[in-house]
């Protein structure tokens, strides 16, 4: 996977996230992995078509996604309902969104799918051989949020 199918994620994040939660996240040191997998609960997938092809996740503990939802609905969950899942779902469509307006101004042809909500520990998805990115992301006071992005360029975009 090429590294500027990262840029546009790591700036989306930073506005999303200064937009919702008022404050510039600390970003950590981008690190490789094989496969997407994440032992952490609360998940966020994102499908990308178009130009690139393949999956990015969100993934963060159940605590932060209670602290992120707080700040979207204004209000403070006392469980993790449908509500506070919807609300994480969004931070994702939001960040993938302004990924792929970013990738659009390159050129880039970068539709998004829903976003899919999966929890539970030690996700693996399967993404055909297409090595991950991650970028963590630190929020003081609220937590911490990787984000996954498995991406190849399709074989239109390398035939242009």
């Amino acid at each position: 996977m090429k590294a500027e199918f990262i840029a546009p994620f790591a700036e989306a994040a930073t506005s999303v996230a200064e937009m919702i939660m008022g404050a510039q996240p600390i970003r950590g040191d981008l690190s490789a992995k094989q496969v997407l997998f994440t032992a952490l609960p609360v998940n966020i997938l994102c499908g990308v078509n178009g130009d690139l092809e393949g999956l990015v996740m969100y993934s963060m503990s159940k605590d932060t996604a209670l602290k992120i939802a707080e700040l979207m609905m204004g209000t403070t969950p006392k469980v993790f309902d449908q509500m506070v899942a919807s609300a994480i779902s969004e931070l994702g469509n939001m960040i993938t969104g302004n990924s792929s307006s970013i990738f659009s101004g390159k050129g880039m042809v970068c539709n998004i799918t829903p976003p899919t909500l999966v929890r539970g520990n030690n996700i693996r998805i399967s993404t055909f051989n297409v090595p991950t990115l991650v970028i963590p992301f630190t929020f003081d006071g609220i937590g911490s949020i990787e984000v996954n992005v498995s991406l190849r360029e399709t074989k239109i975009a390398l035939a242009a």
